[in-house]
């Protein structure tokens, strides 16, 4: 399966995307904000995400979509789901990006896609998500987004590549709140990609 946009290619992982994998998320401003990537990231480490998520995509358990630039033919990042127990109806996601593409809209224009997805053809009800408090970056998308703030676990997670134990705030989004805000979001995309 694979979705476009303007920018952008969303599609499964493959092995000959392990060197573009293993630049962006091994940079440890990347790995910082993500609670199992470990650092420094190796080869090996990219080699057996990209197994697991083949396995994931064909089992139907979950969906890890790479972000693949069409200008450079480069994956710059991925955007993630997680699916719960169906009878619940409710994913996660989760997503990280190159810090060299940094602020040029590029999880934006891939999210709106992805929740798409997750509504319209996985047909769930809601999706949660969650990020470190200090990551304000994060947060700030998931609010752009019309996820609404849920809760807070206080320190709750320890982050694999620092060591260093968080606060995570919990963010979810219902079907009919993203039918909402999708409209304002979609004149956001374009009006961004007719600057660049």
């Amino acid at each position: 399966m694979q979705i476009e946009t303007k920018r952008l290619i969303l599609r499964p992982p493959k092995k000959s995307d392990c060197k573009d994998i293993v630049e962006g998320i091994g940079d440890i401003d990347v790995s910082k904000n993500l609670s199992v990537v470990p650092y420094p990231y190796k080869k090996t480490d990219a080699l057996w995400w990209i197994n697991k998520s083949k396995k994931d995509w064909r089992k139907k358990e979950s969906y890890h979509f790479l972000i693949e630039l069409k200008s450079e033919k480069k994956v710059i990042g991925a955007t993630g789901i997680s699916k719960a127990k169906d009878k619940d109806k409710v994913c996660t996601t989760g997503s990280w990006i190159n810090n060299k593409y940094w602020r040029r809209g590029y999880i934006l224009e891939a999210k709106i896609p992805v929740i798409d997805f997750i509504f319209d053809k996985l047909k769930l009800r809601k999706i949660e998500t969650s990020a470190f408090l200090g990551n304000k970056a994060s947060q700030k998308m998931s609010k752009k987004l019309g996820f609404k703030k849920e809760g807070l676990k206080r320190k709750s997670i320890v982050c694999k590549s620092t060591g260093k134990i968080h606060d995570v705030v919990i963010y979810g989004l219902l079907n009919e709140e993203w039918k909402k805000v999708r409209p304002k979001l979609i004149k956001q995309i374009i009006k961004k990609t007719k600057e660049i």
